[in-house]
C-alpha cells in the first residue's frame, strides 16, 4: 500500500443523514409527480435527481477526498455526457 493514500473515515452519523436525505429526496421527486407544474415536472424532477448524485459521488464514492484533477476529470465527463444527452433531445424535438 502507497504510504502517501489516505484513508478517510466517514462517520455511520454522517452516513446515516446523507441516507436520510436520499430517501427525503426520493419522496420529494415522488410527490412531484403529484403536482401540476407542466413541463417543469421534469425540470423540477432532473433537478432533485442531479442533487442526489452529486451526493452519492461526493460522500459514498469519497469523491470529496480526491484531487483536484480527478475532480476537474470527472465534472469534464459529466458536462460532455449532459451535452450528448441534450444534442439528442433537440435531435428528437425537432425532427
Amino acid at each position: 500500500m502507497d504510504q502517501h493514500e489516505q484513508h478517510h473515515i466517514v462517520s455511520n452519523k454522517k452516513l446515516v443523514g446523507i441516507w436520510l436525505a436520499l430517501i427525503a429526496m426520493t419522496a420529494l421527486t415522488v410527490a412531484i409527480t403529484r403536482v401540476e407544474l407542466g413541463g417543469y415536472k421534469v425540470v423540477g424532477a432532473l433537478t432533485i435527481a442531479c442533487a442526489k448524485a452529486g451526493l452519492v459521488i461526493a460522500v459514498f464514492m469519497h469523491m470529496k477526498y480526491e484531487t483536484k484533477l480527478l475532480r476537474w476529470l470527472l465534472f469534464l465527463a459529466l458536462v460532455t455526457l449532459a451535452i450528448f444527452i441534450g444534442v439528442t433531445f433537440f435531435d428528437v424535438l425537432y425532427r
